[in-house]
């Protein structure tokens, strides 16, 4: 296993498979995971081997490390396709989340107004109330949504609330009223000895039935792409996630394919 965590509370500009050339926001803590599920595909590991010590930082912080490095970019020449809150965990755990979402747009529109906002997030802060706010204010609302079957759902993403269940962020992600992007990892496997696999035609019906349900403007799936802390998962090819794409499109939808 070799998974990271990301040390700065600005990194990049990165090139992003999904989102362009991203700049990244870590809200979390520099020297550890702090996060609501505990994914077997994570690339910063598991929650228990990446425990820190320090603490999220402050609102003013944030802005003063984001704007410094727009204000860098800016003489540079360098333009951002987007600026990403990811890091190391759930970005919406922040104390201060809503306050850092408004700051961030206020420091785009004045350095680089053709710049999207994204949150990646695993949406499990959605019933927040400041959450949900913020979230329907950024351009990328980027919704996390692996399996619509719990035991799947329980098995791949680990959530420390152990009885949430996958209709509970169904129902949740539904409230966005399609404004947000569902984004979907699809792999297989074993963990724990247990056979893992969110691609039978069992799990990719119910998932199709459960994204029709919820109506996003997009849908981003991918698989595996860096070192993760399950060792015995397997990557799927671009021919199978093209095979899901097209019954999206047949539905509709939008989507987006990484591989």
């Amino acid at each position: 296993m070799s998974t990271s965590l990301f040390h700065q509370i600005v990194f990049g500009p990165i090139h992003s498979r999904r989102l362009g050339i991203s700049l990244g926001v870590n809200l979390l803590p520099l020297d550890g995971k702090i996060c609501t599920f505990d994914c077997i595909y994570c690339e910063c590991g598991y929650n228990a081997q990446r425990k820190g010590t320090g603490r999220f930082p402050e609102r003013e912080t944030v802005r003063a490390a984001l704007e410094e490095r727009l204000m860098q970019m800016r003489s540079e020449g360098v333009e951002p396709d987007v600026i990403t809150f990811a890091g190391n965990g759930e970005p919406t755990l922040h104390p201060q989340f809503e306050a850092v979402i408004n700051d961030t747009l206020c420091l785009r529109d004045r350095y680089f107004p053709a710049a999207k906002v994204s949150v990646l997030s695993n949406s499990t802060r959605i019933s927040q109330p400041a959450v949900f706010r913020a979230l329907n204010r950024v351009d990328n609302n980027i919704l996390k949504l692996d399996s619509a079957k719990t035991e799947t759902f329980r098995l791949i993403n680990a959530p420390v609330l152990s009885t949430l269940t996958a209709e509970e962020v169904i129902d949740g992600l539904k409230r966005f009223g399609g404004n947000l992007i569902i984004q979907t990892l699809f792999l297989r496997g074993e963990h724990l000895g247990k056979r893992v696999d969110n691609t039978t035609p069992e799990e990719i019906d119910a998932w199709l039935k459960a994204v029709k349900a919820i109506g996003p403007r997009q849908v981003m799936i991918y698989s595996i792409d860096r070192e993760t802390p399950e060792e015995n998962l397997e990557k799927l090819g671009r021919e199978e996630l093209e095979f899901i794409a097209n019954r999206l499109k047949e539905m509709g939808l939008k989507v987006s394919i990484s591989a």
